[in-house]
């Protein structure tokens, strides 16, 4: 097993965590901080993936440096509001 060093803030997070939470020891609070991690991780890829597909499909929009974005997102923002 790889010894792992903690910070002063890290150690006290992981002890709060077994004193008021609903982890038995410091091992369940670590797998369920690499659960998320896990789950983090497979979310960005999904979303990076789908960016791939959005850019393959065409589904983007290019800007200069005279377009002004902010007006484009609040302006998408206000139709998407009006669906």
């Amino acid at each position: 097993m790889t010894n792992i060093q903690l910070s002063d803030e890290d150690r006290a997070f992981i002890e709060e965590r077994v004193r008021t939470g609903p982890y038995k020891d410091v091992n369940d609070v670590v797998h369920a901080g690499l659960q998320a991690l896990q789950r983090d991780e497979a979310t960005l890829k999904q979303l990076i993936q789908e960016g791939d597909d959005d850019i393959a499909a065409g589904r983007f929009y290019e800007f200069g440096e005279d377009d002004n974005l902010t007006d484009f997102i609040i302006a998408r923002s206000k139709a998407r509001k009006a669906l």
